[in-house]
């Protein structure tokens, strides 16, 4: 009869706990992925209307208007700066979610190779009684046939 792994609770208790890591830093993952697309997207829009600035302003243009162009791409550059703080923000929990995902990886892996060895450890266990009973089997046959012929 084969000895249940006493520690069966707690892989299962690792591997679900590494299955949340593995979930949560996937959509940590994806958020940063999306902040640096926002920035990417206003470093964008922010060249493009700097470009409409410098075409204007070549056509030639009113003091208010190149003061509303500035003024704007002021606040866009205010939009970028946020944008970059939120992608570090974002980048420090991509880095802690990986480190989240590592150690409970590491602690899944030691419990997991605790019972590979105890499966390892039972099997040996089972063959050579196996082998025990084949034996004996082997014995009394061999007996009882050294009897008969007796």
């Amino acid at each position: 009869m084969t000895q249940s792994f006493s520690l069966q609770p707690l892989l299962d208790l690792m591997q679900t706990r590494t299955d949340e890591a593995t979930r949560d830093l996937g959509r940590l993952i994806a958020a940063e992925q999306s902040q640096r697309s926002r920035l990417q997207m206003l470093e964008q829009y922010r060249e493009e209307y700097a470009q409409r600035m410098r075409e204007a302003t070549a056509e030639g243009i009113t003091r208010l208007i190149l003061h509303n162009y500035q003024d704007f791409l002021n606040r866009i550059d205010d939009a970028i700066a946020q944008q970059r703080i939120a992608v570090g923000n974002s980048e420090q929990s991509t880095k802690a979610g990986q480190d989240k995902w590592q150690a409970q990886n590491k602690q899944l892996k030691a419990i997991d190779t605790l019972s590979q060895r105890h499966d390892a450890k039972e099997r040996y266990r089972e063959n050579k009684q196996e082998q025990k009973l084949q034996d004996e089997f082997s014995t009394r046959k061999y007996s009882v046939k050294d009897q008969s012929e007796t």
